[in-house]
């Protein structure tokens, strides 16, 4: 159903107001997904030490994450958006993905050398990609915009609650159970690998939950708006040219970093940024080369073609999201080993005192999500009276001083102050870009929007891993603490550039 909205001067699509059940249904898959990014964030890092890595090389065995969800998420937002089976257009996508996922976490645990456990990284954050992906555009899709606030809230609450269940799980088998959080040299303890077996099921049984209780609506009742981005046309000659200098441009800065890395000898991850760079350059010279000859654009190249016709929300939200997720990305890599140094006075691995501060750490992660989940609830009546840019760069900001408390705090046992502002962050972070975002693209555009969106996100990511292994282990002679206060300092970055996000035609907050 469409009527015309006068004021913006663009097609809108009426959507049926959802009941707190339906959209509870619709969110609850989230919860498994969100145990598998848990038990990912907490125990990567332990993984590979325990293999054998280094403080310094911890960085670089990351960068799987940002990677396949550079790659994985858009393409899975483009095809999702043009896809139509008896599950919908959004569920084949979720219950495969969460089907791989399943199987990833049942063999990474019991990778037997670190080549092995960082294949299966790559395998498991593919997989947890194709799964998470479509879940933000099923609320775009399904709820009306009066609701979709509420709907991702709904979502951060099953996410902080499965984060707490994932980050606390290896403390509770140990505590509870009686399970060893020791394992014998280069192998795992078996609290952490039952962990991860367990989070195999719950993904399974909550993605599948979500998949055959929410239907889906045709493509037909979500006709495209006849707003958004200029109509994909053969461009002008001065489009064309632009495309072509923008082109020139990426190829040549990453040919240029790779010669000076090489020239340097720098480490061998700045070449996946250039690799990137060159990439891009060509895929929008490959643009107006089929334009100029009269074809449709491949599905990669009409990705690229988004991205350069995204509204300005998106552009803004992707500086927002870069010192935001630089900063987050730092935070999970080097929590453990920073308070295993700080605050337990140890840096070996396989040492009792490291074990305990990593099973706190994780009992942390689990406290941050916690109160994500119980902020998120709060945030859609904070951002209708201040106003969801405000509500933004205030919960940034308290991050900041979360991530800065870890520095500042001497007892461990007091590391759950900080926690509760980083946890405030962590509630906006989920919720409010897509909310901002939601409203502003086209819902035709939605799934690729938000893959895009997703970009932002791991981009950040994919520099960290590039610069952060260097910086710890030469910078700041191999003290993880340091890149803790960086990535303080970059949420306060994010803070303060979220207050320039513009309003979307449609809000008034």
């Amino acid at each position: 159903m469409q009527a015309m909205d006068r004021h913006a001067g663009r097609c809108t699509v009426i959507r049926p107001r959802l009941s707190f059940m339906q959209i509870w249904n619709m969110c609850c898959g989230l919860f498994g997904v969100q145990i598998v990014w848990g038990l990912q964030n907490a125990n990567t890092s332990r993984i590979f030490q325990t293999l054998g890595a280094d403080v310094d090389e911890l960085a670089i065995l990351w960068i799987a994450a940002p990677i396949t969800g550079l790659l994985v998420q858009p393409i899975i937002g483009y095809l999702s958006d043009r896809t139509w089976t008896p599950l919908g257009r959004r569920r084949p996508y979720l219950l495969g993905g969460a089907i791989l996922t399943a199987i990833a976490l049942f063999a990474m645990p019991n990778a037997p050398t670190l080549w092995a456990a960082s294949v299966m990284l790559w395998v498991l954050t593919a997989s947890v990609n194709i799964a998470m992906e479509p879940f933000r555009a099923l609320v775009a899709d399904t709820l009306p915009e009066e609701q979709r606030a509420q709907g991702f809230a709904m979502q951060v609450f099953f996410i902080g609650a499965g984060a707490v269940f994932a980050c606390a799980l290896p403390w509770i088998l140990t505590h509870w159970f009686g399970m060893s959080s020791r394992g014998e040299p280069h192998m795992l303890a078996q609290s952490v690998r039952l962990a991860f077996y367990i989070g195999g099921a719950f993904v399974l049984a909550a993605v599948a939950w979500t998949v055959f209780t929410t239907p889906e609506r045709p493509p037909a009742s979500l006709a495209a708006d006849a707003w958004g981005p200029p109509p994909h046309t053969v461009p002008s000659a001065e489009g064309a040219a632009s495309l072509i200098r923008g082109g020139i441009f990426w190829m040549t800065g990453g040919a240029a970093v790779a010669l000076v890395a090489a020239w340097v000898r720098y480490e061998r991850e700045v070449y996946v940024v250039a690799a990137i760079a060159v990439a891009f350059g060509l895929a929008q010279l490959a643009t107006v080369w089929r334009r100029r000859r009269g074809h449709s654009a491949l599905g990669m190249l009409e990705i690229v073609e988004d991205i350069l016709h995204m509204p300005d929300v998106l552009r803004r939200l992707a500086i927002v999201q870069f010192f935001t997720w630089f900063g987050l990305f730092a935070m999970w890599i080097y929590t453990i080993p920073a308070v295993a140094a700080r605050h337990y006075g140890t840096t070996d691995p396989g040492s009792a005192a490291y074990n305990a501060g990593a099973d706190w750490v994780g009992v942390l992660f689990a406290g941050y999500n916690g109160v994500a989940a119980v902020m998120a609830l709060a945030l859609p009546r904070i951002g209708a009276r201040i106003g969801k840019r405000i509500t933004h760069a205030t919960c940034l900001a308290l991050g900041a001083l979360g991530l800065a408390g870890f520095l500042l705090i001497d007892d461990p046992r007091l590391l759950w102050i900080p926690i509760i502002g980083i946890g405030c962050a962590w509630a906006s972070i989920l919720s409010i870009p897509y909310a901002l975002l939601a409203d502003a693209v086209p819902v035709h555009k939605t799934g690729v929007y938000m893959g895009i969106h997703n970009m932002f996100l791991v981009l950040p990511q994919l520099v960290a891993a590039t610069v952060l292994g260097p910086l710890v282990g030469h910078g700041f002679g191999g003290q993880a603490i340091f890149a803790i206060a960086l990535a303080a300092g970059c949420l306060m970055l994010a803070a303060l550039c979220a207050l320039a996000i513009p309003r979307p035609a449609s809000q008034h907050g």
